[in-house]
């Protein structure tokens, strides 16, 4: 251990060392390209040594995020490419939720036959939810106004966010526009999971469970109930085979992320950037760090817990890239299934901290962007217009974009100038990712512990 220790401190100082000799680079003398590039792949090497050493899974994954964006900047035409790496991870995670949500929702509420306990869950979690979302969108707005990153701003976007902007307001005119209640419920089981809603899914494995949970045929109950239990087992051992393609996924993702939009940004939309990440680490240390105080969390072996799907959100920008991951290693953490399965995925849609932060930040930088001063009055109504909309936020990527429109066509603001912010729109998708895990984690542990299933010593705290 001292061996690792030591030479993730010489780790630590190449990078360091490559980071200085680039910003001499930026605001001093300009330097050879041999030596930039030397302290890059310097660094890479001692990196690749270091997680080769490790061998772990969340090792890999960290590594390969500096591969990639390395990759992606110097050989931009090849990791343009790359995408395809991260597409093929998040086909193959598609697969799992589905049939790990139903298994694991089933066997928890038909195993245990507690029929109170999951209707006490479910108003326990929604009102968790709606309070920690309704303090992320006030830390937005607090933080927009306070760098006011959007005055001056020139939003004029180029064809190409134009272009994906319109692609995606196609798709969404595409679906059936329905009431966001309405969309919670189920029509068709298959065209759920087919279309991947998340919380459909939920709500018809909670109602087939709680009826699996009334039948008191044994011999008729049994059957099924051991199909779950073996299906949940399936599938959490297809997610261990899954995730060793998860580093080469990441990768692939930072490599196309770099390539596509590059390291350079413009000043007011690197203001934005730096608010929205500000912010977000605002909201961690203000609002969850003492949530986990209060509930006396073992913040150490929490965050050995939840680094895996955490890196995994970060570099594919995806919520639901992690959830088989989050799953298994809450549960490893010692939070019952029957708990995970039921909060952790009912929380994609209703407690994404980090979309609903970058929502009510985006809303007011556009506003200033366009020389429109909001009232107080006028952001409060708007706050009050995202605590309803951003639940119907889902865990994937391009959907925030999506609310950000309606919410300032709504609010009579120029949603055109929006579509600039695509640009680093990447970026941002990671920071808020994060923080939706991070925050969905958390949440599915205060539940835990509110009910009393949970304990500091619980779980066999193994993780890879």
């Amino acid at each position: 251990m001292t061996t690792f220790k030591t030479n993730a401190v010489l780790v630590f100082v190449l990078f360091t060392l490559a980071l200085a000799l680039h910003l001499v680079n930026v605001y001093a003398s300009p330097l050879p390209d041999l030596v930039l590039t030397g302290s890059r792949w310097i660094t890479l090497g001692a990196i690749g040594s270091l997680a080769f050493k490790k061998n772990s899974l969340t090792g890999w994954i960290i590594a390969s995020m500096f591969i990639g964006c390395e990759v992606g900047f110097t050989f931009p035409v090849i990791a343009s490419n790359l995408d395809v790496l991260s597409s093929i991870f998040l086909r193959l995670i598609k697969t799992i939720i589905a049939p790990l949500i139903f298994s694991t929702l089933v066997v928890g509420i038909a195993a245990h036959s507690n029929l109170k306990q999951v209707g006490r869950m479910g108003w326990k979690a929604i009102l968790y939810f709606e309070l920690v979302t309704t303090v992320a969108l006030f830390i937005g707005l607090a933080a927009i106004n306070l760098t006011r990153a959007g005055e001056g701003a020139e939003m004029n976007p180029q064809q190409a966010q134009v272009e994906r902007a319109e692609k995606l307001r196609a798709q969404e005119k595409s679906k059936d526009q329905h009431h966001v209640i309405l969309d919670i419920f189920p029509e068709n089981i298959a065209k759920a999971v087919a279309e991947n809603y998340v919380l459909q899914v939920v709500v018809f494995s909670v109602l087939f469970g709680i009826g699996l949970a009334k039948i008191t045929d044994e011999a008729k109950k049994k059957p099924m109930l051991n199909f779950a239990e073996s299906l949940s087992e399936i599938m959490f051992k297809f997610t261990d085979m899954v995730m060793y393609v998860a580093p080469f996924a990441v990768g692939g993702a930072l490599a196309y992320s770099v390539a596509t939009f590059g390291f350079g940004m413009l000043k007011n939309l690197f203001m934005l950037v730096g608010t929205l990440y500000m912010a977000l680490i605002a909201f961690i240390l203000l609002v969850l760090v003492p949530i986990g105080l209060i509930i006396k969390l073992p913040f150490r072996k929490f965050i050995r817990a939840i680094s895996e799907p955490v890196s995994i959100a970060f570099a594919t920008s995806t919520s639901e890239a992690a959830l088989p991951s989050a799953m298994e290693n809450l549960g490893k953490f010692g939070v019952p299934r029957k708990i995970i399965s039921f909060v952790l995925p009912t929380g994609y849609s209703f407690n994404l901290d980090g979309s609903t932060l970058y929502l009510s930040l985006a809303s007011v930088f556009v506003a200033q962007a366009t020389g429109v001063e909001l009232t107080f009055g006028q952001q409060i109504y708007m706050v009050f217009i995202l605590m309803l909309t951003s639940k119907g936020v889902a865990g994937v990527r391009g959907a925030s974009f999506l609310i950000l429109v309606s919410t300032l066509e709504g609010m009579n603001l120029d949603a055109q100038k929006a579509t600039a912010i695509l640009a680093v729109d990447a970026i941002m998708d990671m920071g808020r990712t994060t923080v939706n895990v991070i925050g969905n984690c958390l949440a599915t542990v205060v539940v835990a512990r509110w009910e009393g299933e949970y304990s500091a010593t619980a779980g066999d705290g193994t993780f890879d």
